[in-house]
Protein backbone atom coordinates (compact mmCIF):
# COMPACT_ATOMS: atom_id res chain seq x y z
CA UNK A 1 0.00 0.00 0.00
CA UNK A 2 1.56 3.35 -1.02
CA UNK A 3 2.12 6.11 1.58
CA UNK A 4 -0.39 8.96 1.22
CA UNK A 5 0.56 12.53 2.24
CA UNK A 6 -1.34 14.12 5.13
CA UNK A 7 -4.36 16.22 4.16
CA UNK A 8 -3.75 20.02 4.06
CA UNK A 9 -6.24 20.58 6.91
CA UNK A 10 -4.23 18.32 9.20
CA UNK A 11 -0.97 20.11 8.33
CA UNK A 12 -2.60 23.47 9.05
CA UNK A 13 -3.86 22.17 12.43
CA UNK A 14 -0.37 20.94 13.40
CA UNK A 15 1.19 24.28 12.38
CA UNK A 16 -1.42 26.18 14.38
CA UNK A 17 -0.78 23.97 17.44
CA UNK A 18 3.01 24.47 17.18
CA UNK A 19 2.60 28.24 16.82
CA UNK A 20 0.35 28.31 19.90
CA UNK A 21 2.84 26.31 21.98
CA UNK A 22 5.72 28.53 20.85
CA UNK A 23 3.72 31.67 21.72
CA UNK A 24 2.97 30.34 25.22
CA UNK A 25 6.62 29.48 25.79
CA UNK A 26 7.66 33.00 24.81
CA UNK A 27 5.13 34.47 27.25
CA UNK A 28 6.43 32.31 30.08
CA UNK A 29 10.08 33.22 29.49
CA UNK A 30 11.64 35.34 32.26
CA UNK A 31 12.17 38.98 31.48
CA UNK A 32 15.51 39.66 29.87
CA UNK A 33 17.69 42.73 29.85
CA UNK A 34 16.23 45.67 31.71
CA UNK A 35 14.26 43.61 34.21
CA UNK A 36 14.46 44.54 37.86
CA UNK A 37 16.16 42.22 40.28
CA UNK A 38 17.97 41.88 43.57
CA UNK A 39 21.13 39.81 43.17
CA UNK A 40 22.55 38.84 46.54
CA UNK A 41 26.35 39.17 46.64
CA UNK A 42 26.94 38.70 50.38
CA UNK A 43 24.85 37.79 53.43
CA UNK A 44 26.51 36.66 56.63
CA UNK A 45 26.22 36.82 60.39
CA UNK A 46 29.10 37.73 62.70
CA UNK A 47 29.62 37.77 66.44
CA UNK A 48 31.10 41.14 67.34
CA UNK A 49 31.44 42.94 70.71
CA UNK A 50 28.71 40.89 72.40
CA UNK A 51 26.26 41.30 69.51
CA UNK A 52 25.14 39.27 66.54
CA UNK A 53 25.63 41.50 63.49
CA UNK A 54 24.61 41.18 59.86
CA UNK A 55 26.59 41.98 56.71
CA UNK A 56 24.57 42.40 53.52
CA UNK A 57 25.52 43.36 49.98
CA UNK A 58 23.40 43.16 46.82
CA UNK A 59 23.23 44.40 43.26
CA UNK A 60 19.94 46.20 42.61
CA UNK A 61 18.59 46.54 39.09
CA UNK A 62 15.52 48.74 38.74
CA UNK A 63 13.05 48.21 35.93
CA UNK A 64 12.05 50.99 33.50
CA UNK A 65 8.73 51.64 35.26
CA UNK A 66 10.45 52.15 38.62
CA UNK A 67 13.13 54.43 37.16
CA UNK A 68 10.47 56.45 35.33
CA UNK A 69 8.54 56.96 38.56
CA UNK A 70 11.73 58.07 40.34
CA UNK A 71 12.57 60.59 37.59
CA UNK A 72 9.04 61.97 37.90
CA UNK A 73 9.65 62.74 41.57
CA UNK A 74 7.89 59.76 43.21
CA UNK A 75 9.87 58.74 46.32
CA UNK A 76 10.53 55.03 46.81
CA UNK A 77 10.96 53.21 50.10
CA UNK A 78 13.17 50.15 50.58
CA UNK A 79 12.96 47.92 53.66
CA UNK A 80 15.53 45.56 55.17
CA UNK A 81 14.32 43.31 57.99
CA UNK A 82 16.09 40.68 60.08
CA UNK A 83 14.23 38.45 62.53
CA UNK A 84 15.97 36.07 64.95
CA UNK A 85 14.17 32.85 65.90
CA UNK A 86 14.90 30.07 68.38
CA UNK A 87 14.10 26.70 66.81
CA UNK A 88 11.46 24.62 68.63
CA UNK A 89 10.36 21.14 67.58
CA UNK A 90 7.07 21.17 69.52
CA UNK A 91 5.67 24.54 68.42
CA UNK A 92 6.31 27.41 66.08
CA UNK A 93 9.78 28.89 66.37
CA UNK A 94 10.08 31.58 69.06
CA UNK A 95 10.88 35.08 67.86
CA UNK A 96 13.78 36.50 69.86
CA UNK A 97 14.35 39.83 68.08
CA UNK A 98 13.35 41.82 65.01
CA UNK A 99 15.13 44.81 63.51
CA UNK A 100 14.36 46.79 60.40
CA UNK A 101 15.63 49.70 58.35
CA UNK A 102 13.73 51.83 55.87
CA UNK A 103 15.41 53.99 53.24
CA UNK A 104 13.68 56.72 51.25
CA UNK A 105 15.07 57.35 47.77
CA UNK A 106 13.88 60.44 45.89
CA UNK A 107 14.88 62.51 42.89
CA UNK A 108 14.99 66.29 43.29
CA UNK A 109 14.07 67.71 39.84
CA UNK A 110 14.96 71.32 40.67
CA UNK A 111 18.53 70.48 41.63
CA UNK A 112 18.79 67.36 39.42
CA UNK A 113 20.13 65.41 42.39
CA UNK A 114 19.19 62.28 44.32
CA UNK A 115 18.46 62.14 48.05
CA UNK A 116 18.73 58.99 50.18
CA UNK A 117 17.34 59.13 53.72
CA UNK A 118 17.62 56.67 56.60
CA UNK A 119 15.65 57.87 59.59
CA UNK A 120 16.67 61.47 60.27
CA UNK A 121 19.89 61.17 58.26
CA UNK A 122 19.84 62.33 54.66
CA UNK A 123 22.53 62.48 51.98
CA UNK A 124 22.55 63.98 48.47
CA UNK A 125 24.05 62.27 45.40
CA UNK A 126 24.68 63.31 41.80
CA UNK A 127 23.56 60.05 40.14
CA UNK A 128 21.10 57.24 40.79
CA UNK A 129 23.85 54.62 40.97
CA UNK A 130 25.70 56.66 43.62
CA UNK A 131 22.48 56.96 45.66
CA UNK A 132 21.76 53.24 45.45
CA UNK A 133 25.24 52.14 46.60
CA UNK A 134 24.72 52.78 50.35
CA UNK A 135 21.20 51.40 50.19
CA UNK A 136 22.32 48.09 48.72
CA UNK A 137 24.79 47.23 51.48
CA UNK A 138 24.71 46.97 55.25
CA UNK A 139 27.78 46.47 57.40
CA UNK A 140 27.86 45.71 61.12
CA UNK A 141 24.08 45.92 61.56
CA UNK A 142 23.32 44.91 65.16
CA UNK A 143 20.58 42.28 65.10
CA UNK A 144 20.51 40.97 68.71
CA UNK A 145 22.65 40.83 71.84
CA UNK A 146 24.38 37.47 72.14
CA UNK A 147 23.24 36.96 75.76
CA UNK A 148 19.61 36.82 74.50
CA UNK A 149 20.43 33.68 72.50
CA UNK A 150 19.81 30.64 74.68
CA UNK A 151 22.98 28.55 74.99
CA UNK A 152 22.52 25.02 73.60
CA UNK A 153 19.54 25.98 71.41
CA UNK A 154 19.54 26.35 67.65
CA UNK A 155 18.74 29.76 66.20
CA UNK A 156 18.21 31.14 62.71
CA UNK A 157 17.79 34.59 61.16
CA UNK A 158 15.25 35.36 58.45
CA UNK A 159 16.38 38.30 56.31
CA UNK A 160 14.36 40.20 53.72
CA UNK A 161 15.06 43.21 51.52
CA UNK A 162 12.33 44.70 49.34
CA UNK A 163 10.76 47.72 47.71
CA UNK A 164 7.88 48.80 49.97
CA UNK A 165 4.94 49.38 47.60
CA UNK A 166 2.59 50.22 50.48
CA UNK A 167 4.29 53.62 50.86
CA UNK A 168 3.70 54.64 47.25
CA UNK A 169 1.02 57.27 46.60
CA UNK A 170 -2.48 55.73 46.69
CA UNK A 171 -3.23 56.05 42.94
CA UNK A 172 -0.03 54.16 42.12
CA UNK A 173 -0.91 51.22 44.37
CA UNK A 174 -3.74 50.13 42.10
CA UNK A 175 -2.66 47.32 39.77
CA UNK A 176 1.11 47.67 40.13
CA UNK A 177 1.83 44.41 38.34
CA UNK A 178 5.11 42.52 38.14
CA UNK A 179 7.19 45.58 37.27
CA UNK A 180 7.07 46.67 40.91
CA UNK A 181 7.98 43.41 42.64
CA UNK A 182 11.52 43.82 43.87
CA UNK A 183 12.85 41.88 46.82
CA UNK A 184 14.72 38.92 48.24
CA UNK A 185 14.35 36.67 51.29
CA UNK A 186 16.94 34.39 52.87
CA UNK A 187 17.33 32.36 56.04
CA UNK A 188 20.65 31.90 57.85
CA UNK A 189 21.58 29.49 60.63
CA UNK A 190 23.29 31.10 63.65
CA UNK A 191 26.56 29.23 64.22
Amino acid sequence: MPHRPAPPARIALVRWWLALCLGLLLLLQPLGVGAQAVELKQLQLQRRDGDLTLEFSARLTLGPAIEDALHRGVPLYFNARATVYRDRWYWRDERIARVSRTWRLAYQPLTASWRLSLGNLSQGYATLSEAMAPLSQISGWRVVELDKLEHGSRHHVEFSFSLDNSQLPQPMQIDLGGDWKLGIERSLRVE
